[in-house]
């Protein structure tokens, strides 16, 4: 636990919680009675025949006995297909956020047009491929929430909104804004440079095993996997577990987002993102055989996020 924790003063401790329990509460259309609430459905649009309506039916079938708040993100550059649950819900981000932290640090140097110096590398080769919260904590504190919202602002991630308190974290995102994100990392555009890009994917690339799961499961090996995932539990929605990756090889080049929170293990969440991932791959890699596709460490694991009053 970060000894910052034990210098929080109780209603320090309390009000960052219900802001983000405030924050989390799903929304419920006008004045119905809540038992009258329309359950989100999978939505899903492509350019190749047949595909958006399996993606519906299989990504609907997956979470179909899964309890706890999911959110989910595809999109498919190939075949021109998007798939959408809960897109604009907020969730805390834990240490997905670590992504967005390193391409403000890139993006930050490339306006002065500068390399990274060897302690910024290191920093973010922790802060990717291990997840390292130390290291997180100091680029967090070297650029600051100012510079943070200014790349939020150039990547159009408008939703997103960074942790206070030095509690990055409690940054609250969101699907819709995770798959702009990823789309930046993965095509050419005004905001990252190439080798922004080519260095957010390497990084992504290389995240140690025990931190591969989530959306690669079920990646056939034809396919060039780049993840970074999250999780963090608190005393309100339970276990938050996200996962996002990029994905490129087989005939296509794809994004997933999941974001799940009310999750009774950390496992239990995993489960429920590798139940999507895998009817996402199959469905847009079919001919892949089953000996072939990637499965992700039994025992997963990730850095835990220091959060006030947890």
């Amino acid at each position: 636990m970060n000894q910052l924790n034990h210098r929080i003063s109780r209603r320090a401790r309390v009000l960052p919680a219900v802001v983000a329990a405030g924050v989390l509460v799903p929304l419920v259309a006008g004045a119905a009675p809540a038992s009258a609430a329309t359950t989100p459905q999978v939505t899903c649009t492509s350019g190749k025949a047949g595909l958006a309506a399996k993606l519906q039916k299989d990504i609907t079938a997956a979470l179909a006995s899964r309890k706890g708040t999911v959110a989910v993100g595809l999109h498919d550059r190939t075949t021109n297909t998007t798939c959408s649950l809960r897109a604009t819900s907020s969730y805390d981000s834990a240490s997905v956020v670590k992504v967005t932290v390193l391409a403000t640090l890139l993006w930050d140097a490339k306006k002065t047009e500068r390399y990274l110096t060897t302690r910024e590398a290191n920093l973010a080769t922790a802060m990717i491929t291990k997840s390292d919260n130390a290291a997180t904590t100091s680029l967090w504190k070297q650029l600051g929430t100012t510079k943070v919202k200014g790349f939020l602002k150039a990547a159009g991630m408008t939703r997103t909104v960074p942790g206070s308190g030095g509690y990055w974290g409690l940054t609250q995102i969101n699907v819709q804004d995770e798959q702009k994100l990823l789309s930046l990392v993965t095509a050419k555009n005004s905001v990252l440079s190439d080798n922004s890009r080519a260095y957010i994917l390497k990084l992504m690339g290389k995240v140690v095993s025990s931190q591969r799961w989530g959306t690669p499961a079920g990646a056939p090996s034809s396919v060039a996997v780049h993840v970074k995932n999250g999780w963090l539990q608190r005393s309100t929605h339970g276990w938050r577990v996200h996962s996002i990756g990029a994905f490129q090889g087989g005939g296509h080049d794809y994004t997933i987002s999941v974001l799940t929170h009310g999750n009774s293990t950390m496992s239990y969440g995993v489960d429920t993102i590798q139940g999507v991932a895998k009817a996402i791959h199959k469905d847009l890699t079919p001919t892949a055989p089953a000996a072939s596709r990637y499965t992700p460490t039994t025992t997963p694991k990730e850095a835990f996020v220091a959060a006030p009053g947890n």
